[in-house]
């Protein structure tokens, strides 16, 4: 089995391809040691010293590391980490019902659902593959149809990574505006 490793935007955060489906669909983000319990796989990462986070996307893992470590000494073990889950055939998470997670599923009524479908099929047709590319995802979380302010979730590599708020405001805030004229503003969730 070969993974190969790519650079993404954030230097905090390392994509790795192990030339496999990891998710299929969807993405899957773990913050700490108890939430990576849903998953062989993740709570294997974060059990190598100084792995601070861990997310799964649709063929791809994405670590991300403390201040203090270096990618030097912390790749090898990733990189075995990943090949004996692979390699063991063991599930990816624990419980078969865990599965991916995706956009927020708040029901809306009348035209502001279709103001929040119009979002999301933007997000899922333009943004979230160029998101993809450099390791991360990027949810709906909400739609405030008073203010036109669209709320969503950066994760993965996108998460705490330096030109995130440059690529929501420039990229994403800018295409939304352009093709749903109710939205006035973008902003993330922390």
């Amino acid at each position: 089995m070969f993974i190969q490793t790519e650079a993404t935007p954030n230097p905090e955060v390392l994509k790795f391809l192990p030339g496999r489906e990891v998710l299929g669909e969807g993405s899957r983000d773990f913050r700490s040691m108890e939430e990576a319990q849903a998953s062989p796989l993740a709570a294997d990462l974060f059990d190598i010293e100084g792995v601070v986070r861990v997310f799964f996307g649709p063929d791809f893992v994405t670590v991300g590391k403390g201040p203090h470590h270096d990618w030097p000494h912390l790749k090898a073990p990733i990189l075995a980490a990943i090949m004996d889950h692979f390699t063991s055939g063991r599930p990816l998470f624990a419980d078969a019902a865990e599965g991916a997670g995706g956009h927020d599923e708040t029901a809306y009524e009348g035209e502001t659902a279709q103001v929040v479908a119009e979002i999301k099929d933007l997000l899922d047709t333009r943004i979230r593959p160029a998101v993809a590319q450099d390791g991360g995802d990027i949810l709906f979380n909400r739609f405030e149809p008073e203010t036109g302010v669209v709320w969503l979730h950066m994760r993965g590599a996108c998460s705490g990574c330096p030109s995130s708020s440059a690529t929501l405001k420039a990229g994403v805030e800018n295409m939304l505006k352009h093709y749903v004229p109710e939205v006035t503003r973008v902003e993330q969730v922390a």
